[in-house]
């Protein structure tokens, strides 16, 4: 079989929303063993909840629903008890052939807008209750009317059932790297995956392959059809868009390797570790019209993820802000935008008063918070002349607070959509 990937990089048992930063290279990990069932099977036999395995790749075709289904023939000759709750195949005959005689829950047939579409019946695998379900395309939006929005909603169900889930996702599909991969790959990424639902799991494998071999396995006719392949090599699948993206999951795999390294000191030093963390408390100041909001989000997500730490988005509402003086399309974007720091795994705060700068600070201060995170003002310098900046207030008064500010990216040139 030829779609099996090149080496495997496993992370056990991360703890924290990790997302790589593109400053400086990776520190990569030491390679590691072979994954093999039996690992995976001393997970699920540790604890009543759902075990949660990750595989994650640098772009489709790498090998993670091959790989998927290789562990879960491994689990059965184990006698694991394991169905297959959803594997799409994309066509690919090796990956089809390889579901062989493995158990298949029947999938949902729901009617949209006079189409029959097909989801993972969630309810079907929560009967069936197997020891595990695989569950590829983590991302995945299901289709309106089915019982979640999103597949990773399915997967956290089925975890809180005590089902074990082996599941997939591409790199570009973390939450907080969309801004990441539209700026320098010149690519929407419309379907995305919180960054604490990969940061939760128990394991984390990197399937690695190079953007050569990729690039080959297309024009072989293993990823796409025949008529999509000139396409796919000309924009997406570009070499220099493969190694970015494959840069980024080895980034990803090198920061949950350091979260499980500090997660190991705190226990061996108990107390002392866990006052350490709380040093490193992080805090986004988020405005009430801000049109680049979700990329502030993100990056702030993808720092407390690299420190492992705890982060809160701040919200000042000042007398003119209150609700029934706020634009109606102001208070839905602010509304969007708190939802969105929700589902990043931020606690959300808001605050009121006159002076915002103040209250920043004062609350900054009593969280202990270490850095504070603000977007770069656009108003213009004879705007800062006559009103005042808050961001020139808060570096002058932030004693013994670091004040990140960011600046923002025009977005590359997007002429597309992600690959899947």
């Amino acid at each position: 079989m030829n779609d099996v990937p090149e080496t495997d990089h496993v992370v056990p048992e991360p703890n924290g929303d990790a997302l790589p930063d593109r400053e400086s290279p990776p520190t990569l990990p030491a390679p590691a063993e072979p994954v093999d069932a039996a690992e995976f099977l001393t997970l699920v036999r540790q604890r009543k909840r759902g075990r949660l395995k990750v595989y994650i790749g640098s772009a489709a075709g790498v090998g993670k629903s091959y790989r998927m289904l290789q562990e879960a023939h491994d689990l059965r000759r184990r006698d694991v008890d394991v169905v297959v709750g959803f594997v799409e195949a994309h066509g690919r005959a090796d990956t089809a052939a390889l579901v062989g005689d493995l158990e298949v829950v029947p999938r949902r047939k729901i009617e949209y807008r006079g189409v029959v579409l097909e989801e993972m019946d969630v309810d079907g695998v929560a009967a069936r209750h197997p020891d595990v379900a695989i569950v590829d395309e983590l991302a995945h939006t299901n289709v309106p009317g089915s019982k979640h929005r999103k597949r990773w909603e399915d997967v956290l169900e089925l975890l809180d059932a005590g089902i074990n889930v082996i599941t997939a996702v591409n790199v570009q599909h973390l939450e907080s790297l969309n801004d990441v991969v539209q700026r320098t790959l010149g690519v929407l990424v419309r379907e995305t995956v919180p960054d604490w639902v990969v940061a939760r799991a128990d394991q984390v494998v990197n399937i690695d392959l190079s953007a050569e071999d990729l690039r080959q396995r297309l024009v072989e006719g293993k990823i796409y059809g025949r008529e999509r392949i000139p396409v796919a090599l000309e924009n997406f699948f570009t070499e220099e868009n493969l190694t970015t993206l494959r840069e980024l999951a080895l980034r990803e795999v090198a920061s949950s390797v350091d979260r499980v390294r500090e997660d190991i000191v705190r226990r061996e030093e108990g107390g002392r570790a866990a006052g350490a963390q709380t040093a490193d408390r992080i805090m986004v100041a988020m405005s009430s019209n801000p049109p680049r909001t979700a990329a502030l989000l993100r990056k702030a997500s993808r720092i407390a993820g690299r420190l492992n730490s705890d982060w809160s988005c701040v919200y000042v509402q000042t007398p003119d802000e209150r609700a029934d003086r706020l634009d109606a399309s102001v208070h839905r974007r602010l509304v969007d935008n708190i939802q969105m720091a929700q589902a990043m795994g931020a606690e959300v705060v808001k605050l009121e008063g006159d002076d915002v700068a103040g209250a920043i600070l004062r609350f900054a201060r009593e969280r202990r918070v270490s850095l504070l995170i603000v977007g770069k003002s656009r108003r213009s310098w004879w705007h800062r002349i006559r009103h005042g900046s808050m961001v020139e207030t808060l570096v002058e008064a932030a004693h013994g607070l670091d004040v990140l500010v960011v600046s923002f990216e025009e977005p590359a040139s997007n002429d597309g959509v992600d690959d899947e």
